[in-house]
């Protein structure tokens, strides 16, 4: 496996599915629009984020990059509280009732 660390492709190469707003999507593909112009070079989304996860990472104490990555932890915990709330995670747990096909209900065997 070689490694560059100049900023070019590597062997060593992690499968990730990356979840997006829409809104952010749309930006990338701006940036790869804009770099693509720029380049004269072709400019895939995927290049362009994984140009913007390399350069976020060197931003080690960056301010605004923390507080970025605070408001999108807190936003995953507020979504994670509420999501379990009222419900269970198995219907057929405890005492559950289900209808037959006829209708009429029956208990649990």
């Amino acid at each position: 496996m070689t490694r560059q660390t100049d900023g070019a492709m590597v062997d060593g190469r992690t499968k990730t599915l990356l979840i997006l707003p829409q809104r952010i999507l749309d930006d990338v593909r701006v940036l790869a629009g804009r770099a693509t112009t720029a380049l004269k070079l072709s400019v895939s989304v995927q290049i362009a984020l994984r140009a913007l996860v390399e350069e976020g990472l060197k931003r080690d104490g960056d301010r605004s990059l923390l507080a970025n990555i605070e408001n999108q932890a807190l936003a995953v915990r507020r979504i994670r509280s509420l999501g379990g709330r009222g419900r269970r995670k198995d219907p057929r747990a405890g005492n559950a009732r289900r209808f037959d096909g006829s209708g009429a209900r029956r208990a649990r065997a």
